[in-house]
């Protein structure tokens, strides 16, 4: 008996760690890798679009339509995540541009529809994985509520329970842009879409070695595994250690292989005023009924399955051996 592959649409601001994703979702035979949608974040727009090209050349997908997305923030002042991911947002290593993948003439949020639409009459409802400030999807499902008919379920890489990184508070593709997370949310739970959050709580888990870099990098070619070894390589280096995490790729794990995952179904809200905590994923792990209904806020009306442990070797062993050509199923 076979199983179809999961299609699967990534929304990316590539990034080093997107660019981890990007690899796992164009190789991984499980899923049917449908379409990319960029969005400002780590990088600016245009070289998130660039990035997102050369990737999936290098993994030779150029059959997937790119599309380029918003540029900003609804309403914040635009960041990046440079510092982090390197002047060209991925990891500077000198590769060029893409030579044959182009990029679709749609806005990512009409590509978004379009897939989603298609999705919907072929009954082939997508699941959706955004790794970016949430930007493009909020503009969907507020201005498209009818592409959710082709969305299975939403596995999105952000926020945390217990920890911040763009702030002490706040996770940064939250913290980017929290308006579109908090419309994204109210959004899902009006039409009736599953949430999965793969936050900070598990983000860091699954990590590569030195050595296991090292094996990547020896393949050689310019390939998807010499690409994925000196991503991890330039991550250690800037980050300092001797492991680097594959990131926003375990959401793309937890897509694959989500036995590995321990979730637990939460009130959530994201925090919109907060001096401090403006950003935050505000996960309610209350258990005494009391204190809720004496809470003058109530619950959240918006639940969501909240990614709390991760078997992080396993997913760091799924990224390496598809990376390695070695993934079956």
């Amino acid at each position: 008996m076979t199983t179809q592959p999961t299609p699967v649409v990534l929304d990316v601001d590539t990034g080093v760690d997107d660019a981890c994703a990007l690899l796992l979702a164009a190789l991984h035979p499980s899923l049917d890798l449908r379409a990319v949608s960029c969005v400002g974040g780590n990088a600016p727009v245009d070289d998130v679009v660039r990035n997102t090209l050369l990737v999936l050349e290098t993994a030779g997908r150029t059959d997937v339509p790119v599309a380029r997305g918003a540029e900003r923030p609804l309403l914040e002042t635009p960041v990046d995540a440079r510092h982090v991911h390197g002047d060209d947002g991925m990891a500077d290593l000198g590769w060029g541009a893409a030579t044959t993948a182009t990029v679709d003439p749609r806005h990512a949020v009409e590509l978004l529809r379009d897939v989603c639409r298609d999705a919907a009459e072929a009954d082939r409802p997508v699941t959706l994985v955004p790794l970016a400030p949430l930007t493009n999807i909020a503009l969907l499902l507020r201005t498209h509520p009818d592409a959710a008919r082709g969305i299975s379920e939403i596995v999105f890489m952000g926020g945390a329970a217990n920890v911040g990184n763009a702030t002490a508070s706040a996770e940064f593709n939250v913290f980017h842009d929290p308006e579109a997370a908090a419309i994204t949310l109210d959004a899902a739970a009006d039409l009736g879409i599953p949430v999965t959050m793969y936050g900070l709580d598990v983000f860091y888990e699954p990590v590569v070695d030195r050595a296991a870099a090292a094996e990547l990098v020896a393949v050689g070619g310019r390939g998807p595994a010499e690409l994925g070894g000196r991503l991890m390589d330039f991550q250690r280096e800037r980050l300092g250690g001797e492991h680097a995490t594959i990131g926003d790729a375990g959401a793309v794990c937890a897509v694959i292989d989500r036995a590995a995952l321990r979730t637990e179904t939460l009130p959530l809200r994201i925090e919109l005023a907060g001096s401090w905590s403006r950003g935050r994923t505000i996960v309610d792990r209350r258990d005494w009924s009391g204190a809720i209904a004496h809470d003058p806020h109530g619950e959240a009306p918006v639940r969501v399955d909240v990614a709390l442990g991760v078997d992080g070797e396993r997913y760091s062993r799924l990224w390496r051996d598809t990376l390695l050509g070695r993934e079956e199923h």
